[in-house]
């Protein structure tokens, strides 16, 4: 039996089989090694993930973990804590760039980009990643992002940037107040969240021609400060994974037509583009 796993901010995706045709998925919080202790990681893989596995955990020969925040220096700590609990696997963890990557890209070269709560992007050469411009998160970068684009629209409506019914319409939606968003933002933990979960209320006025210009302009900043750094940036495709692409193609395949960039394919989450990479057609 192999595991596969791609986690994010908030949620693991967890695929289980032998081959691509037998595998299934469940899901539990995110496991993420900078920010959650050991004893929440424990708690999260005993309680939640084996407690729906419908095998053994002893059956689980292979593991691959794909994470954010699944550093070089925090990828042992979640190794051991998961051989814990599956003692008899041999385990990979990775980072969610490189699940993005493999997940997009297969063994081809191209670019993989994250847009999520976060955003984050990489050169692959079809094995590995090359290049990797820092996203430094949603305050220094994460240009694009769910976080990036909630941030700039609360601004942007407040500062006047925007027509104000948007403002007055985001804070009867939300039933907030702007001194309530400052609160979230600046006192409360995960303000790159709150700012996250502002999005379906973008999307939902995306087709106002302000709403488009300030969507196209966002993207643009994502490619200018992450993508065109990277080597042969406009010969090879530029393909993305995560929640903010996938509802935002439009606007993210018309902001790259203006650096002459060619967009790849787009997937909402990489579980089951991974399950392709890892797991037999049929058994050997």
């Amino acid at each position: 039996m192999i595991l596969i796993a791609d986690s994010g901010a908030t949620k693991t995706d967890w695929c289980f089989g032998n081959t691509l045709h037998d595998c299934q998925v469940v899901h539990t919080e995110g496991i993420n090694p900078f920010h959650l202790t050991e004893e929440k990681i424990k708690q999260i893989l005993q309680e939640s993930l084996l407690a729906q596995l419908p095998f053994p955990q002893e059956e689980v020969k292979a593991i691959f973990f794909y994470g954010a925040g699944c550093t070089p220096e925090k990828a042992g700590k979640l190794s051991g804590l998961l051989a814990e609990a599956f003692p008899h696997a041999t385990i990979q963890v990775e980072s969610d760039l490189l699940g993005a990557a493999r997940a997009l890209c297969k063994h081809q070269p191209g670019i993989a980009c994250i847009l999520g709560t976060g955003a984050n992007s990489c050169l692959y050469d079809g094995q590995r990643i090359t290049h990797n411009t820092p996203p430094l998160g949603y305050i220094l970068g994460d240009e694009g992002s769910g976080a990036y684009l909630g941030k700039r629209f609360v601004s942007d409506c407040i500062k006047q940037q925007l027509p104000s019914g948007l403002l007055e319409g985001l804070l009867k939606e939300y039933n907030l107040t702007v001194a309530e968003i400052l609160d979230k933002v600046y006192r409360q933990p995960q303000g790159n969240r709150f700012l996250a979960s502002l999005t379906p209320y973008i999307y939902k006025h995306k087709h106002q021609p302000e709403v488009r210009e300030f969507l196209i302009e966002c993207f643009s900043e994502f490619f200018r400060r992450n993508i065109l750094s990277y080597p042969e940036h406009n010969r090879i495709p530029v393909s993305f994974v995560g929640s903010i692409a996938w509802f935002f193609q439009d606007e993210l395949k018309e902001a790259a037509r203006k650096f002459n960039l060619h967009t790849g394919i787009f997937i909402q989450s990489p579980i089951q583009e991974l399950k392709g990479f890892h797991l037999p057609e049929k058994t050997l």
